[in-house]
């Protein structure tokens, strides 16, 4: 089926922000201009039938649809989801959104010219997280990842990653979530 794309008419007046162009129905701008409604109803041809829906209810934004009848708030369907929050997403990646870069430490610490220790810690000293390295014949054999709470002491998020050679080359890994 060819997508059938529309711009709705809209009769704007001065006072809710249009200009004088915008006392005759004029096509809506999609780069300035917003649809108030109740809500939408979303109908296929074969069927109108006003089970796929998405409207307000106070502050909530609610979906329903055939699969869902009730309706569901997003929070609903981002909690449903298993959504990523914080502490998940430190586990793989840097610490920028809690600190915006510019209000952390970042300390790299080697041993015998392998990276041993990388930590990022706060303004105050605490540590947000640390990844933690051993070597076994000078290759990389497991790698700690630690998550801390507020206080910079107690571990909220942990892996281990072991990684596996055969024949002097990488050949796996596995993750244990240890925390």
């Amino acid at each position: 089926m060819a997508l059938d794309r529309v711009k709705p008419l809209k009769i704007e007046s001065i006072a809710t922000g249009g200009d004088t162009d915008d006392e005759y129905p004029t096509s809506l701008d999609p780069e300035e201009d917003h649809i108030e409604c109740a809500g939408i109803v979303l109908d296929d041809p074969g069927a109108v039938d006003e089970t796929t829906v998405i409207d307000r209810n106070g502050t909530d934004m609610r979906f329903k649809d055939g699969h869902n009848p009730a309706y569901l708030t997003l929070s609903d369907l981002y909690i449903g989801a298993g959504g990523l929050d914080y502490i998940e997403f430190l586990l793989d990646n840097e610490p920028i959104l809690e600190t915006g870069a510019t209000d952390a430490t970042y300390i790299l610490t080697r041993a015998l010219g392998q990276v041993s220790k990388e930590e990022w810690k706060r303004n105050n000293g605490t540590y947000i997280k640390t990844i933690d390295y051993t070597y076994a014949v000078g290759k990389l054999a497991t790698e700690v990842r630690k998550v801390f709470a507020a206080d910079g002491l107690t571990v909220v998020a942990q892996v281990t990653w072991t990684y596996i050679y055969g024949g002097g080359l990488l050949t796996g890994a596995t993750m244990t979530r240890d925390v």
